[in-house]
């Protein structure tokens, strides 16, 4: 049966439903990558029997969790609210539209299709081949906005990439010494550990960790999520650390003396929920004449890896190239927190997805390091034009989160 054969009428109690499974999803915003979140409400009779959420990657899908503790009697008949369409593959799990179909779901309303090329509308091929009548579209914007990172890399082969800057009123980002902590306030960072957090991987530059002796993690005592939630979020992830070093300043040695490899572990010691799984910790990039080397050198050193990518001395690494890498390692949302430099080289490749900007209440003055040093511009239809999307006072400072208009 084609998956076309499917209504749109919706009822107020269908939108009520789809509702509270996309609030559902959001539960796993911090823990299922690469995987999409997922929520899911089972109904009959206008009362909900039974509802969950994919929490992690390797485990139980939404469906088969809101399914679990009921039985087939109780199911028979009913109707399957999803934010995504069913799974019909067998990877770590088995298939969602299979347990739906052993469940005796007789209708399923599905938000959105699964842009997954393992499932694509096979799902819901799977599901009405069994009889069970399908409605997509519900809510479909708002199962979107679930999961950016997911989408991106499915439809464009590449993440979701948002770039972080903290600037002055005159748009510095550091001192004419380098000196740049701390320009906002404490209410701002820790708005930054949410958004790490979100983040499957943080992008840098060797100047930034060698300078800052920076650890790039998420820290749990700056990340209040219980808020937002009614259970408690306990696997938060730990992002990859991706540190570019085209000059080669990040050696064994200078390894040991920094924080962001003094412990080298998936776990994080100050706190053991948070973990990057099977995935290296830190991703050193190096240029094509140091990384036969440094897979030498570093092979010592646990979850490290060494990867090599395109570069030229004048314009750094290629931007494409890096996020080719990102896209082989299952990476849905990139966090970029670096130098100006870099910076620009993101905003000129126009692989800026979100541009998150906090803004402090100081001037810093003459000399000081400008934020994004593109330009020279001979004329205005050569700036870049940003579209705000959002801002909001963080405590003393205001972060404004612009769309990049990319001009082609």
């Amino acid at each position: 049966m084609s998956q076309n054969n499917t209504t749109t009428s919706f009822s107020e109690q269908d939108y009520t439903m789809m509702a509270l499974a996309i609030k559902l999803a959001k539960k796993g915003q911090y823990t299922t990558t690469p995987n999409p979140n997922v929520g899911c409400v089972i109904v009959k009779d206008g009362a909900i029997l039974g509802q969950g959420w994919h929490q992690k990657s390797g485990t139980g899908h939404a469906e088969v969790n809101a399914l679990q503790a009921l039985s087939i009697q109780q199911t028979a008949g009913a109707t399957a609210y999803v934010t995504l369409e069913p799974c019909s593959h067998y990877g770590r799990t088995p298939p969602c539209a299979l347990r739906l179909k052993e469940a005796k779901i007789k209708k399923v309303i599905v938000a959105m299709l699964d842009p997954n090329p393992l499932v694509a509308g096979n799902g819901i091929a799977m599901l009405q081949e069994a009889g069970i009548e399908v409605q997509i579209g519900l809510l479909e914007t708002d199962a979107r906005a679930l999961n950016p990172g997911f989408l991106s890399r499915m439809e464009r082969q590449q993440p979701h990439v948002r770039l972080k800057l903290a600037t002055s009123v005159d748009g510095k980002i550091a001192l004419h010494n380098g000196e740049s902590k701390w320009i906002t306030g404490p209410a701002a960072r820790a708005d930054v550990q949410r958004y790490r957090a979100l983040s499957c991987a943080i992008l840098t530059t060797a100047k930034t960790v060698i300078r800052d002796n920076a650890r790039l993690n998420v820290r749990p005592e700056q990340l209040n999520v219980q808020y937002e939630f009614t259970n408690i979020v306990t696997d938060i992830r730990q992002p990859i650390k991706i540190v570019l070093d085209g000059k080669n300043k990040i050696t064994p040695e200078v390894a040991s003396g920094l924080a962001l490899f003094d412990c080298n572990m998936a776990k994080n010691q100050s706190d053991n929920r948070l973990t990057t799984e099977d995935k290296p910790q830190v991703v050193l990039v190096k240029s094509e004449p140091h990384f036969e080397q440094a897979t030498v050198d570093f092979k010592e050193f646990t979850n490290v890896t060494i990867v090599s990518s395109v570069y030229n001395k004048e314009k750094g690494f290629c931007v494409s190239d890096l996020i080719s890498h990102c896209n082989q390692l299952s990476i849905n949302n990139l966090w970029v927190e670096a130098g100006s430099q870099l910076s620009a080289s993101f905003l000129q490749s126009q692989v800026v997805d979100e541009l998150i900007l906090y803004m402090a209440p100081i001037i810093m003055g003459k000399n000081a390091i400008d934020c994004i040093p593109l330009g020279p511009f001979d004329s205005m239809k050569e700036t870049k034009s940003l579209n705000l999307l959002d801002y909001k006072m963080v405590g003393d400072d205001i972060r404004f989160t612009y769309q990049p208009i990319n001009k082609h």
